[in-house]
Parts: structure tokens; C-alpha cells; sequence
């Protein structure tokens, strides 16, 4: 793996050590919070609910926060959005400390972190493009990718382990604590200001972005297509209810193995970049991580059913590290914000109202009739989007490198010429 982007930027030091203890903090608390609602509950509907709950703020807040990033100091954006996540992992903690913790508290909590990362997220990834430099962007994409899996490994195995045995006041505690080391990255960084040309935040300027995207067919691909994938393949919900089968302090292990397949799958992603239809490359993944869905519904034992969720996430690691690469090489910086926060909608949106549709049909149908017939509808709807967006398969990647850079230097022209 390529580390030059930690060995030459400071910054990108800085923001990604941070960011690294954070995210372990967050992915403990990602699996403590449903595991505390199934507890209180006994519902897979119940813990699907959350998804729902989340998933009006963030898509509001993630076009706000994709056009403020285009605006104001990004590195302040996180910081102070930082600071509010911590607030509500205060919350979670006086919560769980009441004699019958308040199930609309879990609700309220979630839907906070929901909107607080609305605002964060597309700051936090419009970053990296300041921060190192254009033929370093396929690294950073692959150090992000080692961070989240890694994260995503250890925060969920540790955090159901500790749910269940210290309890879920001292694991908030932990991430609690994780905050701190974030926020002390955050005020060394330098600041990050916006371009002096950049367009206040308005209406206006989200309508411009969301008009920029769908006149791309290779950006609307990788929006709708892990849309598709993850709103009938996400099975997540039903881990709760899952472990109950296969032990309890299973429940860490099933929130963890697709991080172990992303995991295994960004330390041997050197290949991907002699990859150049990366549309296409999109399209297979998602359709990869259908089948292994399939199999995963179908795994009557505990190590089965962990292999086809390491097989999952290694699919579905395969189809980020595309998108990634496509949205970096083809978005201008002066609408990188803003297209950051329609990012962010696409790849949040189909996991909270996936998770909302697995439990329903868990209810209605039972766990395994829920992930099967899920894993079945991602891969007929990935095929189906993929055939009826051609452009998004041919889409080559030196070509859009070619546009990006030409896009660029006809608006520092256009603006050259009226100053």
C-alpha cells in the first residue's frame, strides 16, 4: 500500500490519525446503539426504525453541509460539527444510566448523529483534495478505505463484546473519549479556507449541484447503483435478532466481518489502478455483494455466515474505491462540496432504509426469507440500472481526468476575463 500522502502532508497526517480514533469510537457506538434498542425492545422493526429515523436529517443536512463546504473553512466545519457529535454521546450515556433507559432518547440520539454528519461529511471528504496532491488522491482513497475498515473491524467486535459485558454507559464512555483525541488533531491543522471565488450557500448553488450530477451519467451511476444495492442487500438489522441464534457476543463479530473483507480487500487493491472502466467495475461489485448476501441468508453455521459477510465487504469495498476514484477525478473543485454531500446521501440512504426493509420483512417473512429475497433484488436491480445507464459502463477514467482538468482551467479563464 501507498503511505506517500502521510509521509508528505502534514495535515493529511493530522486529519487522518484523528479521524482514525474517532471513527473506532463511532463504530463501537454503531453497534452498542442497536444492540441497547433490541434489548429494550425485543424488535428487529424496532432497531430497523433507527434507519428511518436517520434518514430525513442527513439527507437534508447532507446537501446544507455539501453546500457550506464550498463555502467556509472546512477544517471548522468538522471541528465544530466534532464537537456536537460528542454532546450526543453525552446523551446516549445519562440515558443509559436512568433505572429503564428511554427508548426515544436511542430515536432522538440517532437522528442527531444523523444530521451532525450531514453537515460533517462532505466537509470532511472535500478536504483530502486540499490536503494532498492530484496523483496521490488513488492512495489517500486506499488509506481512507484502510482507516474505515479497521475501524470498522475492532470498533464493532470490541464494542459488542463490551455491550455485553461492562454494559453500554462505559463503552458511550469510550467513544466519549475518542472525541478528544479527533478535536486535539483538528486544532493543529491549518486552516482550510475556501476559494476566493466561492458561491455563498443557497438554494441556488444545491440546485446546481444536484443539476451538475445528473447531466453525468458516470456520477449518477455510482449514486443509483449502490442505492439499489445496498437498499435491498442490507441485512444489518437483523444481526441483533441473528446473534440471538448464534450467541450473543456474536453480534460484534457479524457488524465486524464486512470490515474484514474491506479490510483484506484495501491492502491488495494495488491492482485497481490499472483499472480504467471503472463504471463497469462498479456494476460487477455491487453484483458480487448481491451473491454473497444470497449466500450469507442461506449459512446455517456461525463461520459461514462470517465468510459471506467477509466476502460482502470485500465487494463492496471493491465498488467504493471506484466510486471514489471516479468522483475525485471528474468533480471540479469549486462543486466538490456540494457533490460531496450528494455522495453522501447515495451511499448513507440505501443502508438506512435498507435496514428499515429487512426488518419490516423479517417481520413479515422471517430472517432468512428477508436476506435471501434481499440479496436476489440487488443483484437483478444492479443489473437492470447498469443496462439502462451504457454511458456509466463505457465511462474511462483517463477521460474523465481529462474533463475534470479542462473544466477547471475554462472557469479560472471565465473568471480571469471578468476580473
Amino acid at each position: 500500500m501507498d503511505a506517500t500522502p502521510l509521509r508528505t502532508s502534514r495535515d493529511f497526517r493530522l486529519l487522518y490519525i484523528g479521524q482514525s480514533v474517532s471513527l473506532f469510537g463511532s463504530m463501537m457506538t454503531f453497534v452498542v446503539l442497536p444492540w441497547q434498542m433490541y434489548q429494550l425492545t425485543k424488535s428487529s422493526l424496532a432497531v430497523g426504525l433507527l434507519g428511518v429515523t436517520e434518514f430525513v436529517p442527513i439527507m437534508l443536512m447532507g446537501f446544507v453541509g455539501g453546500a457550506l463546504a464550498d463555502y467556509v473553512d472546512r477544517r471548522r466545519m468538522v471541528r465544530l460539527t466534532e464537537l456536537t457529535l460528542t454532546l450526543g454521546t453525552l446523551g446516549l450515556i445519562f440515558n443509559s444510566q436512568l433505572a429503564s433507559p428511554r427508548v426515544w432518547v436511542l430515536y432522538a440520539c440517532a437522528a442527531l448523529f444523523a444530521a451532525v454528519n450531514g453537515l460533517q461529511r462532505p466537509s470532511l471528504d472535500a478536504l483530502t483534495p486540499r490536503l494532498v496532491l492530484p496523483e496521490q488522491m488513488a492512495a489517500a482513497a486506499a488509506l481512507n478505505g484502510l482507516r474505515g475498515s479497521i475501524a470498522m473491524i475492532c470498533g464493532p467486535a470490541l464494542g459488542g463484546v463490551l455491550a455485553a459485558t461492562i454494559g453500554p454507559t462505559a463503552t458511550y464512555a469510550i467513544d466519549l473519549l475518542t472525541f478528544v483525541v479527533s478535536l486535539v488533531a483538528l486544532w493543529q491543522m491549518r486552516a482550510v479556507p475556501p476559494p476566493a471565488d466561492a458561491e455563498r450557500p443557497s438554494l441556488r448553488s444545491v440546485i446546481e449541484g444536484l443539476s451538475y450530477a445528473r447531466r453525468r451519467p458516470e456520477l449518477l451511476g455510482t449514486y443509483l447503483i449502490d442505492i439499489i444495492a445496498m437498499f435491498f442487500g442490507m441485512p444489518m438489522a437483523l444481526f441483533p435478532a441473528l446473534a440471538e441464534n448464534f450467541g450473543g457476543a456474536s453480534v460484534g463479530l457479524l457488524y465486524a466481518m464486512p470490515a474484514v473483507g474491506s479490510l483484506c480487500a484495501t491492502l491488495t487493491s494495488g491492482w485497481t489502478k490499472r483499472v480504467h472502466r471503472q463504471g463497469r467495475a462498479v456494476a460487477i461489485a455491487a453484483g458480487c455483494w448481491g451473491v454473497f448476501i444470497i449466500g450469507f441468508g442461506f449459512a446455517g453455521r456461525l463461520w459461514l455466515a462470517l465468510l459471506f459477510l467477509a466476502l460482502a465487504g470485500g465487494a463492496d469495498m471493491i465498488s467504493a474505491l471506484f466510486r471514489m476514484t471516479i468522483w475525485n477525478q471528474t468533480i471540479p473543485d469549486h462543486l466538490r462540496g456540494r457533490l460531496a454531500g450528494i455522495e453522501m446521501v447515495s451511499y448513507t440512504t440505501g443502508p438506512l432504509l435498507g435496514n428499515a426493509e429487512a426488518g419490516l420483512a423479517a417481520k413479515l417473512f422471517g430472517l432468512r426469507a428477508s436476506i435471501v429475497s434481499g440479496g436476489v433484488l440487488c443483484v437483478i436491480g444492479t443489473g437492470v440500472l447498469a443496462l439502462l445507464l451504457p454511458a456509466f459502463l463505457r465511462y474511462d477514467g483517463r477521460e474523465g481526468l481529462e474533463r475534470k482538468q479542462q473544466e477547471e482551467a475554462e472557469r479560472a479563464a471565465s473568471l480571469n476575463l471578468r476580473a
